[in-house]
Formats: structure tokens, C-alpha cells, sequence
């Protein structure tokens, strides 16, 4: 592969011409009006898996948003892998703290703005630019699958179906994906787990319309008061959160691992500077990389009611809303956990309103072991292209599919991301940097020929 750094730079304008164009499509899966968005991003990655050597690639249907599939296979005594991508991107609210337009992507210090160019068109597009090289140049020595879904930021509610319906089609030996990260720049990272998720919406209903604050206040219920001390009672003082029977499965980490783990490179000052706080919280008996890898949370995402506008209205709303998330980890089971949350939730609201809880979604924690050759393949990827060993460190991320993966086509996945932290995924100003992403193209190839090389 001595030619691989040439290739890309001999292509780099056109990598990005393409990313460009696939970003510029608002694909929103979250919000219905974007429907047409979804299939005309199908319909680019189809043409970019078709472009770059799929021998097949179509655009099949789900009972959400359809799903792209592409394949080459060349031999059937070859080992086989599932690249899984998602096309779909996060609402871009809220705009105004956009620098640029979130949808005209704009390279700027060295990093491309736009949403969706870390998380994940910019990450899945590596893959489609790596296996174009090695078709081009005669080295591919694997089977190549590639699945990309419209739905991950929804929770992939109608993927495990797809999977179910498609375990022939889908048939492979690992499947890899990058749309997890890196520490830093120069310290190489494969995430070894990810954490579960279950996420809740609540809406707390008092008085049977809004009522005059004067008038009323004091005598009745506010819906907004009462939802903010039910959320005050969720989480005690030690970070510890109070549902009954919440830890009973939380698989504890050995104080060996934990040792592992505090071996990552880490810097507090720099972390808390990075995001513009003068402390942290979280847990208490864990450090911030524990916190948000071996331990699970619990997090208000979002929290509404009564008037909201400009100015003052005194009024003492009917309703009060907020949308709630937990992440979870090996073993906690996320249907056990939605419904110990509802009980719990509904159990300490007073008898002066009513409480209704819709569980959006959820999906399972992930593990991958260190000692699957599928791994060991990017271990040696990643020492090719930055020189050292790459960190194996656990995600607070979850990607629910992946746990659905492996209990459906039973196959383990190997996280081989290069985004940052600093990337800003989710949040207004979503990056990537230049570096990262041609590092990505850079790195993949190398996944394939040692992959190829373990037999399996």
C-alpha cells in the first residue's frame, strides 16, 4: 500500500467536493418534513458505493426510512465485512449559534463546519473513499458489505427488523464502523464499549388550562414546580440515582481495569477548559473517564411548559414536558430499566397532578474484546498509520444498533472512529478536521489487509 498516501493526495479535492455534496442535504431524520431529504441522501450514497466498486447497490425499504445496501463480493473463501454507516444527521437547532450555515459545509482551520461532518457522512464516507482505493488498485482480499441506515439519531427503531428480515444478505464476519472517537489528535483509539440508552418523554398535567398566576398561585399546583422537584429527587448528593432497584445489574469493574483505564491519557485542567467550566460533577468514588464509561447516568435533555416568549405573561401553566435520557451499561437490561423508571417516576409525583411517560427508545450496552482478530486487525491499522497502539478505551456514547447486531446476526462489531471531542457532534458548529479525515481513509485500508491476513 505504498501508493495510498498518493492516492489520497491526488484525490483530496474530489473526496471533499462529494462529502460536500452528501452533506448539503439536510437529512434530519427526526423531523418528518425532511422525508424527501432522506431518500435523496440514499440515492448520493448509493451513487458513491456504485463509484467507488460496489458491484451492487440498492436503496431498499424499511417501515421508516429506507436503507442503502452495497456489496462486493469476490471470493467466497474470503472473509467478509459489514461496514455500517448512518446517513441521517441531528437537527441543527439552535441556529443562530451557527458561524456558518449548518448545511454549506465550509473548511475553516483546517476543519470542516457543517452538521453531519464528523457524525457521521464525514466518518462514513472515509469508508466509501478507503474501499474505493482498494478496488482501484487491485488489493482488496475481503468481502465488503455496506448497510447505511436513515434512523441512528432516532434510535434505528426499524433496523432490528431490517436485520431480522435480512440475516442471509447481512451475513458477515465483523462488522466495522466509525462513528465513535479518538482521545486526542495523536492517540490512536478503539472503543471497546459502548453504553445503553433508554430515553423517556414526560409531561406532568395539573390544572385543566393555563391559569392567571394572581389569581391562582399558591393555591394550585404549577405542573412546572412539581416536574423540577420530581427531577431534584431522580439524583441524590453522591450522584448516585435513587430508582429502586436501578444497579441491581451493573457489572463492577475490577480495580485491575480500572487501572487499565487510568493509563489513558487524560487532563482535567484541559478538559474543564475545553468546556468552559470550573468543576466537574458526576458520581461519587469515580473518576470522569469511569463516570462516563463504566457507570451509567441520568440526564435531563430537555424541560418545557407555560410561557416561554418575550416578555412576561403571568400564568400558571396546564402542562410541563421534559425529555429524559439514562445511559446504561453491561448488564442493565433497557426494557427492565424503562419500566423500573416509570414506576419510580409516577410513585413520588403528589396527587395535584397526573403523569404520563412515552419511552422513546433504548438499546443495550456493547463490549468487544481486545482479543478478537477482527480488533487485533485494527490494532495493527492504527500502529500502521500513527505509529503506537492504539488505547482501547470504553464509549459513554450509545449506538443501539450495535447491541441488536450481535443478538441478531450474531456478530461482534469493531468501533474504529476518528472523531474528537472537540468535534462538537450534536451541538451548532459540528466539525472534523482535515487531518482526522483523511487520517480515516488513511487507516482503513490497512484494517482490510490485516483482517484478510488473520483468515478471519
Amino acid at each position: 500500500m505504498q501508493d495510498l498516501k498518493q492516492y489520497i493526495e491526488d484525490n483530496k479535492q474530489r473526496f471533499l467536493d462529494e462529502l460536500f455534496e452528501l452533506i448539503r442535504i439536510p437529512s434530519i431524520s427526526s423531523k418528518p418534513e425532511h422525508k424527501d431529504d432522506m431518500y435523496r441522501c440514499a440515492e448520493m450514497w448509493k451513487k458513491l458505493l456504485l463509484e467507488g466498486g460496489a458491484d451492487k447497490a440498492v436503496i431498499m425499504e424499511t417501515e421508516g426510512n429506507p436503507v442503502v445496501y452495497g456489496e462486493k463480493i469476490l471470493d467466497a473463501s474470503y472473509p467478509t465485512v459489514l461496514v455500517y454507516a448512518h446517513y441521517d444527521v441531528q437537527p441543527a437547532e439552535p441556529l443562530e449559534l451557527w458561524t456558518t450555515p449548518p448545511f454549506e459545509p465550509e473548511v475553516r482551520d483546517g476543519k470542516i463546519y457543517a452538521r453531519g461532518a464528523d457524525d457521521d457522512k464525514g466518518q462514513g464516507f472515509m469508508h466509501t473513499k478507503a474501499f474505493e482505493y482498494l478496488v482501484k488498485t487491485n488489493q482488496l482480499k475481503c468481502n465488503v458489505k455496506f448497510l447505511i441506515e436513515g434512523e441512528e439519531e432516532v434510535g434505528s427503531p426499524s433496523l432490528p427488523k431490517f436485520c431480522e428480515e435480512n440475516k442471509e444478505l447481512l451475513k458477515s464476519d465483523v462488522i466495522l464502523v466509525s462513528d465513535t472517537g479518538m482521545i486526542a489528535p495523536d492517540v490512536p483509539t478503539i472503543t471497546t464499549g459502548l453504553r445503553g440508552l433508554c430515553y423517556w418523554e414526560v409531561e406532568i398535567t395539573g390544572p385543566n388550562r393555563d391559569l392567571h398566576s394572581g389569581l391562582f398561585g399558591g393555591a394550585v399546583a404549577n405542573p412546572i414546580n412539581v416536574l423540577a422537584k420530581m427531577i431534584t429527587q431522580m439524583v441524590d448528593e453522591n450522584g448516585h440515582i435513587t430508582v429502586p432497584g436501578f444497579y441491581d445489574d451493573v457489572v463492577e469493574i475490577s480495580d485491575d481495569e480500572r487501572a487499565m483505564m487510568a493509563k489513558a491519557p487524560y487532563s482535567e485542567e484541559a478538559y474543564k477548559k475545553a468546556l468552559d467550566v470550573e468543576e466537574l460533577a458526576g458520581e461519587k468514588g469515580f473518576t470522569t473517564n469511569e463516570r462516563t464509561g463504566i457507570r451509567p447516568s441520568f440526564d435531563i435533555c430537555g424541560i418545557w411548559g407555560g410561557y416561554t416568549g418575550d416578555g412576561a405573561k403571568t400564568v400558571l401553566p396546564s402542562k410541563a414536558y421534559a425529555k429524559i435520557s439514562s445511559r446504561l451499561v453491561p448488564d442493565q437490561d433497557h426494557e427492565k430499566i424503562a419500566e423500573l423508571f416509570c414506576k419510580h417516576f409516577e410513585s413520588i409525583a403528589p396527587k395535584s397532578v397526573k403523569v404520563n411517560i412515552r419511552h422513546l427508545h433504548g438499546g443495550q450496552a456493547y463490549g468487544c474484546p481486545i482479543d478478537l482478530p477482527a480488533y487485533q486487525a485494527a490494532e495493527k491499522a492504527c500502529e500502521e498509520v500513527y505509529g503506537e497502539r492504539p488505547v482501547p478505551v470504553r464509549s459513554g456514547g450509545s449506538i443501539p444498533i450495535i447491541s441488536d447486531f450481535e443478538r441478531i446476526l450474531g456478530v461482534k462489531s469493531v468501533l474504529m472512529g476518528f472523531g474528537l471531542e472537540a468535534d462538537a457532534i450534536h451541538s451548532p458548529n459540528e466539525n472534523f478536521p482535515l487531518e482526522q479525515f483523511f487520517n480515516g481513509i488513511n487507516t482503513i485500508p490497512y484494517f482490510y489487509k490485516y483482517f484478510a491476513e488473520s483468515g478471519k
